[in-house]
């Protein structure tokens, strides 16, 4: 996930970038609604079009991971977006909980809690047997290891 998260940087840098500059904003406030909806596509295209290549983002080839559908094979295109934007629930709702829960209190500091969001994507793989993660059953796709099989023996 941090790995990702290193890439993705440059993601939202260069269109960060690019909108700023065909907007001619000045600062990020300026079209912040356009900006948001800019950025969750431009991250979108980032992954749609790894996994649709290989399955696979660097990171993922780093660490052996796959992206596949339940019967083993590339998922289709429409499968991808779906796990796309499913994977935005769990974080989005964690984040609207805590921003409620500042809101309602007044204590603004409990805002804070809000960097914890991204990482309720984790707790429906502790609940299935497959470890697989909440927006992958509902959007059809597994993630696979694809780690070379090492031989133990030497060859002559």
């Amino acid at each position: 996930m941090m790995y990702e998260g290193v890439l993705l940087f440059a993601v939202v840098f260069l269109a960060g970038y690019l909108f700023d500059t065909l907007t001619q904003s000045r600062h990020a406030l300026m079209l912040r609604g356009g900006r948001q909806v800019w950025l969750f596509i431009a991250i979108g295209a980032y992954f749609l079009i790894c996994w649709r290549r290989s399955g696979q983002t660097l990171p993922m080839k780093a660490w052996h991971i796959r992206l596949l559908d339940v019967n083993g094979r590339p998922a289709k295109t429409s499968r991808l977006l779906l796990r796309y934007v499913y994977m935005w629930v769990l974080p989005l709702f964690g984040a609207g909980l805590v921003w409620a829960a500042a809101h309602l209190s007044g204590w603004n500091a409990m805002l804070m809690l809000i960097i914890g969001a991204p990482f309720l994507v984790f707790l429906p793989t502790w609940m299935n047997a497959e470890q697989q993660f909440l927006h992958d059953l509902l959007a059809g796709t597994r993630l696979v290891n694809v780690k070379p099989i090492t031989s133990t023996s030497k060859n002559p």
